[in-house]
């Protein structure tokens, strides 16, 4: 049985505990600095530890010995507990979407004694899957594009939006820089710009640009692609609203008062939906073909419990990737990208076949 700590006991470090548990094969430990937030996770088989998150020398003293780490804190916390794990020796994983965490992880790699795996979650990690698996079809890629959003099933606000997942990385990638490829060069683009409209399943969408989703991509596929991009998907109209704040009331330069804003005005819900969409298009046998990958993910129990389409995806990819690490499927040591995974293993995995739901997702080749 492999000893493992989840740092966070929020909404998505308690589906990682829940999933891991329930599965007979982790030893699993949540830790957090909130007592209210372990009292919500305890349960048999699960041990509590109060931590101080942001003091690195208890958290390298808390992992070790331990097979891995799983980081389910706040992006402004992940980077600390990259360096706990470095210096404590452990496999590393985390969910990040913060573009200068995963740099900082990345360079801890190369004196690492154990593997580091950042962005193992829905976007970036799943979707790089995907992408990169769809990627390997073509003999000349011309574009990638990567759509995913976690939205209300049943939106009844003017900004056609529920908070389903932490306030705190939704400001952060509606605010950041975006990574992306255009036509052949590697560049940072403005968030929230880009806007486009399209229709899935008969549901009319849009998409525009945040940072962070497309993880190590664009590393992976420079020179090798035209056009590389990754945008979250929204209800029509939530896009100009939350520029107006953000920008017209100089909100992004406030952000714990737009985060104050958002949490007493938006209601949280367990009726959400996850709607992923890729689409490469590139050249076969010298004809230019696009395929294109589209999944709706929802919400159902995790270990007896109700659980959100946005947290059984996440919880469920970071846990398939650790169980990929553990089953020898994956290297041991070093910096692993997400689109190093092989797509049929993942989708496989007992945890990676949440994915695997809807007929595997709607494959067009």
């Amino acid at each position: 049985m492999r000893n493992v700590i989840v740092i966070g006991a929020g909404k998505i470090g308690a589906t990682i505990a829940d999933m891991l548990a329930a599965s007979g094969d982790y030893r699993v430990a949540v830790a957090d600095h909130s007592v209210e937030a372990l009292a919500q996770v305890a349960q048999p088989g699960v041990e509590t530890l109060l931590l101080d998150l942001a003091d690195e020398a208890a958290v390298a003293a808390a992992l070790a010995g331990r097979f891995a780490v799983l980081s389910a804190a706040p992006y402004h916390l992940t980077a600390g507990v990259a360096r706990a794990a470095h210096a404590a020796g452990v496999h590393y994983l985390d969910l990040t979407e913060d573009v200068a965490t995963t740099r900082l992880v990345k360079s801890l790699a190369g004196t690492a004694k154990a593997a580091l795996i950042p962005q193992c979650g829905l976007a970036p990690g799943f979707i790089s899957i995907v992408a990169h698996a769809l990627a390997q079809r073509f003999d000349r890629l011309d574009t990638v594009k990567l759509r995913v959003g976690a939205l209300p099933q049943f939106p009844s606000n003017v900004l056609n939006y529920n908070l389903t997942w932490s306030t705190d990385g939704v400001i952060n990638e509606y605010c950041e820089p975006c990574e992306a490829i255009v036509d052949g060069r590697r560049r940072e683009v403005p968030a929230m710009e880009e806007l486009e409209e399209f229709s899935l399943d008969g549901v009319r969408y849009e998409a525009f640009n945040t940072s962070g989703g497309l993880g190590s991509l664009c590393e992976t596929l420079e020179g090798r692609v035209r056009n590389l991009n990754y945008r979250t998907i929204r209800y029509p109209g939530h896009c100009a609203l939350m520029k107006a704040l953000l920008i017209d009331l100089r909100l992004r330069d406030r952000r714990p008062v737009l985060k104050d804003i958002l949490e007493n005005a938006l209601p949280t819900t367990m009726q959400d939906v996850v709607v992923i969409l890729v689409a490469v298009s590139g050249w076969q046998d010298d004809r230019l073909v696009q395929t294109t990958y589209a999944n709706k993910i929802y919400g159902g129990t995790v270990a007896g419990r109700p659980r959100s389409a946005i947290q059984i995806t996440t919880a469920a990819g970071i846990c398939a990737v650790l169980d990929l690490l553990a089953e020898g499927a994956l290297p041991t040591r070093g910096f692993i990208r997400q689109e190093d995974i092989p797509l049929d293993r993942f989708l496989a995995n007992r945890f990676g076949r949440v994915y695997a739901t809807a007929e595997e997702g709607k494959l067009a080749a």
